[in-house]
């Protein structure tokens, strides 16, 4: 039985980046990126309920002050740190400045994240040229 997110070619995600097909390395699956995301709309959540309440582009600036100011130095949000995926570029290194910048702008448009490659990449990720991977 093939697996369902399996790459065209059999493979699974991030085998033609050369990516493993598990632990360390690999690529982060949807569960997992979706909890963290789910970790840093609570953070933000809170902050604009204690802070900015009523404001209507309140939360959209806090979650993208929050991506970056994690995102740049930690190569994580603060969902990804918790649920052990960190950001880094096609050759797994530090993702640098300008590579977070365009993935959090395209995240906060939010069409390019809902739209995924045989890799499971969003867009956003595409273009900006960095990949969601596990880190235990």
């Amino acid at each position: 039985m093939p697996n369902a997110t399996a790459s065209p070619a059999g493979r699974w995600p991030g085998d033609r980046m050369g990516r493993p097909q598990s632990g360390p390395g690999s690529i982060a699956r949807p569960g997992v990126r979706i909890a963290a995301l789910a970790i840093d709309f609570a953070v933000c959540f809170v902050v604009y309920a204690l802070f900015f309440y009523g404001s209507s582009w309140a939360s959209l600036v806090i979650f993208i002050v929050l991506q970056l100011a994690f995102l740049i130095p930690f190569g994580g949000s603060i969902g990804h740190l918790v649920m052990g995926i960190r950001l880094v570029n096609l050759q797994n290194r530090w993702a640098g400045v300008w590579r977070p910048i365009v993935r959090t702008l395209l995240l906060a448009l939010l069409i390019p994240a809902l739209i995924w490659n045989a890799d499971q990449r969003g867009l956003h990720d595409v273009f900006a040229g960095t990949v969601l991977v596990r880190v235990r």
